[in-house]
C-alpha cells in the first residue's frame, strides 16, 4: 500500500474532528456544564496551592510561584492527551464488544484513525488556564522573556506531553490482553496528579518510580527546570525531549502490536 503523505493525514484529521465537534455542539448544555466543571477543577487546584502556602512559605526549597509554575506547566503539557487522545478511554469497550474490527479495514494508519475520531474541546479551557498560570507565575518569579527561552518552553512542553500520551497509550493498550484494563488506565490518570510537584519532595523510592518506571517527573519537573533553574539543570532535563520521543514511539508500537493481534471476538 502506498505511503500516505502528511498533508493527506492532516486533511483527513480536520474532516474527522470537525464532525466530532459538530456532534458535541448539538448537545450544548452538556458541553457548557462539562466545560464549567473543567474550569472549576483547575481553579480548585489553584486554591489548594494558595491554602497550602499560607502556612508553608516554601516546600523543600520550592517557593509558591515556582510550584505554581509547575502546576501551570503540567496543565499545558497534559492538554494534548486530553484533547487528542481521549478516545483511548473507549478503546476497551470497542475491543470487548468486537466493534474495534471496523477500524482494521481502513486504508489509513489504524492508530491515527482511532485517535482522530474524538477531540475533547473542553481541554482547550485547561490549556488557557495553564497558559495563564504559567504567565502569572513567570512574572512573579521575574524570569526573563527572550525568543530562546520561549522556544525552550514550547519544545519542552511538547516533549513533556509525549510522556503522558505514552503512559495513556500503554495503559489503554493493555485492554488487548487484560479484561479489567480500566483499572490500569485509571491508575495512570491518578498518578498524573503527582506531576505538578517537584520530585525532590518524595522519598528515594518514589523518586525512582516516578523517574524510571512511571516517568511522571518528565511531565513537568524535569523539563520545567530548564526554564526555572537554568544554572542547575540536571542531565535528565536535557534528555527530556529524547525520552519523550522514545516513550511515545514505544507506546505506539505496543498499541499497534496489540491491535494487530486483535481477532474481532473481544477479550
Amino acid at each position: 500500500m502506498k505511503r500516505k503523505s502528511l498533508g493527506f493525514y492532516l486533511r483527513i484529521y480536520f474532516k474527522i474532528i470537525s464532525q466530532d465537534i459538530k456532534s458535541k455542539m448539538s448537545y450544548r448544555a452538556d458541553f457548557i456544564i462539562s466545560t464549567i466543571g473543567m474550569i472549576f477543577t483547575n481553579i480548585a487546584g489553584f486554591v489548594s496551592f494558595w491554602i497550602l502556602f499560607r502556612n508553608f512559605p516554601s516546600i523543600n526549597g520550592w517557593s509558591y510561584h515556582e510550584m505554581l509554575f509547575l502546576y501551570g506547566f503540567s496543565l499545558v503539557s497534559l492538554t494534548p492527551v486530553q484533547c487528542l487522545f481521549d478516545n483511548n478511554w473507549s478503546l476497551r469497550m470497542y475491543v470487548y464488544s468486537g466493534d474495534f474490527i471496523k477500524y482494521c479495514f481502513r486504508p489509513i494508519n489504524l492508530f491515527f484513525y482511532f485517535q482522530s475520531e474524538v477531540f475533547d474541546i473542553k481541554g482547550l479551557g485547561q490549556l488557557a488556564f495553564g497558559i495563564g498560570t504559567i504567565a502569572y507565575s513567570w512574572s512573579k518569579i521575574g524570569l526573563a522573556v527572550t525568543p530562546l527561552i520561549l522556544l525552550k518552553l514550547v519544545v519542552f512542553l511538547i516533549t513533556a506531553s509525549l510522556i503522558m500520551i505514552a503512559l495513556q497509550n500503554t495503559a489503554a493498550a493493555t485492554c488487548f490482553w487484560i479484561q479489567n484494563s480500566f483499572f490500569v488506565l485509571d491508575l495512570v490518570l491518578k498518578f498524573k496528579d503527582y506531576a505538578k510537584y517537584p520530585i525532590t519532595i518524595f522519598s528515594p523510592v518514589f523518586k525512582f518510580i516516578f523517574t524510571f518506571i512511571i516517568p511522571i517527573a518528565f511531565i513537568a519537573y524535569y523539563p520545567s527546570l530548564v526554564i526555572l533553574r537554568p544554572d542547575e539543570i540536571p542531565i535528565l532535563s536535557w534528555l527530556s525531549p529524547v525520552i519523550g520521543c522514545i516513550f511515545f514511539w514505544l507506546s505506539y508500537k505496543l498499541w499497534m502490536y496489540g491491535a494487530s493481534k486483535y481477532d474481532g471476538t473481544g477479550s
